[in-house]
């Protein structure tokens, strides 16, 4: 059900969980292994970091149904996940859409990767009222899957500024990226922006006048701002250095485990910690100090390290 936009305005309530015991994740029975204990712990982290960084991530109280969007709804098995471009979420949607298909799926691999983006074939929580948003926050089992903040951005900046296909970015971000930081652009890059440099977008990214233009693009965007982790309490934070592992814990948890399997990943062409040193070496001091200030909450939050090749000195 589409509200209409002056409901969607109001402030969402938010029930305010506590910490998740170790064995018992609303109303899901967690096996007392390794694994429970791992997701302990990083749900301590996420709570942790939130609670030392207050006067940031508090800073916001309530969340209006419109900041929902990305959480996906799936009422047959009472779930709530929340997605971040880059973080396999494609294949998370066709996990979800077999799950929320009644049977017009089985295999999500047979699911066009196309069709798990098209809006309308999955339900996200910005579409309930204001009292079933409340409802399913504080009943639901919700999960989300992070990735290094860095090896994230340049996955983004690999998929949407140096592929051919995507011409819709080089548009709508590329012509714009080419008009603000490249002297000299000759009149093709400033018509069609196909050949944005990684410095041009580190430019972008760190200047004052892209963060007064509005919320970052969802592919570069923070977790933090995405999923909204110091406001919503997820049951589940999986990672994705350990994605099948984790992945397919849920779908044990949430009782799908013999049915449903995540499907396996072995692309050569992702980005590895090792590229993504190649391509911060061209960055300045300065601007690896912005950008580690920009995606900060998320190391935080979700236990990374500062990258070794960083030089935030």
């Amino acid at each position: 059900m589409q509200f209409p936009q002056a409901v969607l305005s109001l402030p969402i309530s938010l029930h305010q969980s506590t910490p998740t015991m170790l064995y018992s994740i609303t109303g899901f029975t967690l096996d007392p292994s390794g694994a429970a204990v791992l997701h302990q712990t990083r749900r301590d982290q996420v709570v942790d970091a939130c609670r030392v960084n207050n006067a940031s991530s508090r800073k916001r109280r309530v969340l209006t149904p419109g900041d929902l969007k990305h959480l996906v709804v799936d009422e047959d098995h009472e779930l709530i996940y929340c997605y971040v471009p880059k973080v396999a979420c494609t294949n998370w949607k066709r996990i979800m859409m077999v799950l929320t298909g009644r049977g017009k799926y089985s295999d999500p691999m047979e699911i066009p990767s196309n069709q798990a983006h098209v809006p309308s074939n999955l339900k996200t929580l910005n579409q309930y009222s204001i009292a079933e948003i409340n409802h399913r926050l504080k009943n639901y089992f919700k999960f989300l899957f992070v990735r290094e903040p860095f090896e994230r951005l340049v996955s983004a900046y690999r998929n949407k500024f140096t592929l051919k296909y995507n011409s819709s970015f080089h548009k709508r971000f590329g012509t714009r990226i080419i008009r603000r930081y490249r002297k000299n652009a000759t009149q093709d890059a400033l018509i069609n922006g196909a050949d944005v440099k990684f410095k041009e977008f580190i430019d972008y990214l760190v200047d004052p006048a892209t963060q007064r233009d509005g919320p970052l693009n969802e592919h570069w965007q923070t977790v933090y701002q995405l999923c909204h982790p110091c406001h919503i309490h997820y049951d589940i934070v999986g990672k994705y250095e350990t994605l099948e592992e984790d992945a397919n814990y849920i779908l044990r948890l949430v009782g799908v485990g013999d049915s449903l399997r995540f499907p396996s990943y072995a692309k050569s062409t992702r980005t590895t910690d090792a590229m993504t040193a190649q391509f911060f070496s061209n960055i300045s001091t300065q601007q690896q100090v912005q950008l580690y200030k920009l995606y900060k909450m998320d190391f935080l939050m979700f236990n990374y390290s500062i990258p070794s090749y960083l030089r935030l000195d």
